[in-house]
């Protein structure tokens, strides 16, 4: 061990002494690391070598599966709680709240990776928007240390009700800020002993996501991320050490995702799209910082009894911003490229499709003049902007369509126009307000629950396809409802690409070399790590994720199915076709959509049929 670390260990042996006395460590420490936005296959002895060691030694889960939507809230809150969506509420990155969220200007549409938002989301829903209880929440509660790190939004969604700083160390963007959790005393001088400043530096380049005429950035979040790879490994797991109790860790990577988005190398091009050097310098850069933990944990004596676990919240896609269908695509605007789609076009065409004003939930609520389009694409549908008739949340790879008033009739109206779109490729709809040709029910993908947050009406998958790769989900196109450019990087789809997130685990609660082939999902990940701290969870939903007992020393591989469910045909002979596998009574969602039309669809339909 250096003297540096000597040092801060002796230091904090001392800061830990203002947490109360400690126990014995008669348990197992966990670190849960998510790179986020990593795609399985992406991950290479070249590419990343600390993620394909840990793979390679310890357990490969060669069988992942993202939660649908695959973005990050979604995922956060199953990794979080080991529930599905349906249970959490936390149906996407942006979600319609059915109040005005005066931390997001007042809008009904919040963009939730934002710590002031989620808390004012939380007291509005009685304390817990998510009304689960979390594992960080369940694990200080009963005698660990705990520590979530990382990018803003998913890390506080480990503890997101507590909120003083002194009962999980939360560090985030939005860290010595006004916005952000605060810092304990204990923190502050611990940081200031490592020589660590007391605010989270910005993403500086890596943040610029340019425009349709400038290229977006060229560089990983190196210096953003670096900070909190610091924190963990020269502040929180001496701290830990010190302490002599078990402790969790969350370390959420922004990169790749956060570069993978903004990435410049490919403007206006759907090739090399995410695979150009940007993002493989984005992959390493999320591997550098894993390797600085595991070194930590090796100098500090952990690592006998230190399980780690890699979970990517999704995969990831590249931009296309086309369609030959679209009436928001046939209009003009200052800043998108002619011929393509503008951010919002879900919301103008079902706009249009119904002869309804289009208002802008931020953006005061005020009317969507001709070639315009919403801020951030969310969009008011209706005569009266407080009380829409249709509320569209513009996410990605995918949309959430709100009707409060459940019409059967008006749902049917705008799943016929969402039809006549060649950018759709697969509709879901609540059960409750009746089944729809060519649409399938939510409940079938585990988006029908206990959830306390409004719940979508429709969920709109968007059309994917392949650049002609040899392994398609490196090199899938989505259409997106973004503001960011075709070209540039977008997840949030129901095609294989999205779905499937890099997944390994290391460990002494692990098996070594094991390469498991049975299906496992996030919410599998949440349930599993709160079973080997040995968490008492309450619960009120039940969809929920399984413990991977396979990969356990003992555990059995299990029997898996493989399934395929089709909606009845629309009049345009539209079929929903979800695919998935089963262990038990657990159910896995390769991909959906209208055959021709989503990554993964085919390949996994005809398995499934032989």
């Amino acid at each position: 061990m250096s003297s540096r670390m000597s040092t801060l260990l002796a230091a904090c042996a001392i800061v830990a002494l203002q947490f109360g006395p400690a126990s014995a460590q008669s348990q197992r420490n966990l670190i849960l690391f998510v790179p986020d936005g990593l795609r399985a296959l992406k991950v290479t002895p070249e590419t990343a070598p600390t993620m394909a060691a840990i793979r390679d030694k310890g357990v490969n889960f060669a069988n992942p599966h993202s939660l649908f939507p695959t973005f990050t809230m979604a995922n956060a809150s199953g990794l979080a709680t080991g529930h599905f969506l349906g249970d959490t509420g936390t149906f996407s990155n942006t979600i319609y709240t059915a109040f005005a969220v005066q931390a997001a200007a007042g809008s009904v549409t919040p963009f939730i990776e934002n710590d002031p938002i989620l808390g004012e989301i939380d007291a509005h829903f009685s304390g817990n928007f998510v009304d689960e209880d979390s594992i960080l929440f369940i694990a200080r509660h009963q005698g660990f240390s705990t520590a979530a790190i990382g990018k803003l939004g998913p890390t506080l969604m480990f503890d997101h009700i507590e909120r003083t700083g002194e009962n999980t160390i939360t560090v985030d963007d939005s860290t010595g800020n006004a916005a952000g959790i605060p810092l304990s005393p204990a923190m502050k001088d611990a940081l200031t002993a490592a020589g660590l400043p007391l605010i989270t530096p910005s993403r500086g380049a890596n943040g610029k996501a340019g425009d349709n005429r400038t290229p977006g950035t060229v560089i990983a979040n190196v210096e953003q991320q670096s900070y909190f790879a610091n924190v963990a490994a020269k502040v929180v797991l001496p701290m830990f050490k010190a302490r002599n109790k078990p402790f969790v860790l969350v370390f959420w990577s922004r990169d790749p995702d956060g570069t993978q988005h903004n990435q410049g190398d490919s403007l206006l091009t759907v090739t090399p799209g995410i695979n150009g050097p940007t993002s493989l310098a984005a992959i390493k850069n999320a591997d550098d910082d894993l390797a600085a933990l595991r070194k930590a944990v090796d100098d500090l004596g952990l690592t006998a009894t230190t399980d780690i676990i890699v979970s990517a919240d999704h995969g990831f896609s590249t931009i296309s911003k086309e369609s030959k269908t679209s009436p928001a695509a046939r209009a003009s605007y200052a800043d998108v490229p002619a011929g393509l789609l503008p951010p919002g076009f879900v919301a103008i065409d079902i706009s249009k499709a119904l002869a309804l004003p289009l208002s802008d939930p931020d953006n005061k609520n005020a009317a969507v003049e001709p070639g315009t389009y919403p801020k951030r694409g969310n969009g008011l549908i209706g005569a009266d902007a407080a009380k829409p008739d249709v509320v569209v949340a513009s996410n990605g790879g995918s949309d959430l369509v709100y009707i409060p008033g459940k019409n059967l009739a008006l749902t049917t109206k705008v799943v016929q126009a969402l039809l006549a779109q060649d950018y759709v490729s697969g509709l879901f709809v609540d059960s409750e307000i009746g089944d729809i040709p060519g649409t399938l029910p939510m409940s079938a993908i585990n988006m029908q629950g206990a959830s306390r947050t409004p719940r979508p009406s429709i969920v709109i998958n968007f059309r994917s396809y392949s650049t002609g790769c040899d392994q398609p989900v490196l090199c899938t196109v989505e259409v997106a409802d973004t503001g960011l450019q075709q070209g540039q990087g977008m997840h949030g789809s129901f095609s294989r690409a999205d779905t499937m997130n890099f997944m390994a685990a290391i460990g002494p609660s692990f098996k070594s070399g094991f390469v498991n082939q049975a299906p496992v999902s996030n919410a599998d990940m949440g349930k599993t790590i709160a079973h080997l701290l040995g968490l008492k969870i309450p619960f009120k939903g039940l969809l929920q994720g399984r413990v991977m007992e396979e990969a356990l020393p003992g555990g059995a591989t299990p029997a898996v199915e493989n399934w395929v469910e089709r909606a009845k045909p629309a009049m345009e002979r539209l079929a929903t076709v979800l695919t998935g596998q089963r262990v038990g009574d657990s159910r896995y969602f390769d991909a959906a959509g209208f055959e021709g039309r989503t990554i993964g669809l085919e390949e996994r339909k005809k398995a499934a049929s032989r």
